[in-house]
């Protein structure tokens, strides 16, 4: 069961402290409770309510028409608005509640819906992305189960394996990428869909996963004569280290492009090396990637 400080609630809701206090004293939306020493922290469900309450109070609905409603009432308004909203902080905040839960046909039809609606790559940068942020939140606070984590993993890399596999294999003449995680590099959902953005533009892939010694890369390497090592770093490191591991990218691979992701690149040495370049986004990539 999660256990949320009142700025917590705030970075997860979007609801300002100040505000959930009005509502409580006011309207009795929730209620928190308090420690042995008075400290007020609030439950999943106060979570779950305080999402549902602000997604309706911003479309429109009167806090003391809320503030009436039973949670079977309030929950099938919720129903109603994030099946015929095309906003996309609705349609997040949707996630985030079966994220909670565990309701995996909850997460399962509003993600394939929003596919369906936005087309794949719009559901993944506009919503999956801002929605994996807003966890980024839950498990920093430790916040989130490892069966919690697991739920969403699974589920969003199952959606990530289907659109991959429904794209045409590029021709074999096509130019070649391989995407990786280095050891010690676990984070992967961004790595898929940089696989699926490769593919989509005819780039020939060959994906190895997470945690990839160095040495099973050159092997890989040596076979193919990739035009582009895709990878992502986003788990903490020295400056040494990213130095040392760039530094030994650029030697070993120098006749391909070599593209890198995830938090480093904000303390990495740009144009240190000429065959590495750093991209933040899904443009980004896609720009690179017409390169050669």
């Amino acid at each position: 069961m999660g256990q949320y400080s009142i700025k917590e609630l705030e970075k997860l809701s979007g609801i300002k402290a100040h505000t959930i206090r009005i509502w409580e004293k006011r309207h009795q939306i929730i209620e928190p409770n308090r420690t042995s020493t008075n400290i007020r922290y609030y439950s999943d469900a106060d979570l779950k309510k305080i999402i549902n309450v602000s997604l309706l109070n911003n479309h429109g609905v009167k806090i003391s028409r809320i503030a009436e409603m039973d949670a079977v009432e309030l929950n099938s308004k919720i129903q109603e608005l994030t099946s015929q909203s095309t906003e996309h902080q609705v349609q997040i905040d949707a996630l985030v509640l079966a994220m909670i839960s565990l309701e995996e046909e909850k997460f399962e039809k509003t993600l394939s819906g929003m596919i369906l609606r936005f087309g794949f790559e719009q559901t993944v940068v506009e919503i999956l992305y801002p929605f994996l942020e807003k966890i980024g939140i839950l498990w920093q606070t430790n916040q989130i189960t490892p069966a919690q984590e697991h739920f969403i993993s699974n589920l969003v890399r199952q959606k990530m394996m289907v659109a991959i596999d429904g794209l045409e294999l590029p021709p074999k003449d096509s130019p070649k990428a391989v995407l990786f995680l280095p050891e010690n590099e676990l984070h992967e959902i961004g790595l898929l869909f940089y696989y699926y953005l490769a593919k989509k533009n005819g780039i020939r892939t060959y994906y190895l996963g997470q945690m990839v010694p160095h040495s099973n890369l050159k092997q890989v390497y040596d076979v193919h004569q990739p035009d582009f090592l895709i990878l992502s770093l986003i788990s903490p490191l020295s400056q040494d280290s990213i130095d040392r591991y760039t530094n030994s990218l650029a030697n070993d691979f120098p006749n391909s492009m070599i593209l890198i992701s995830g938090s480093v690149i904000n303390r990495a040495e740009k144009n240190k090396h000429k065959n590495i370049h750093y991209f933040r986004n899904a443009l980004e990539i896609k720009e690179m990637l017409k390169i050669g």
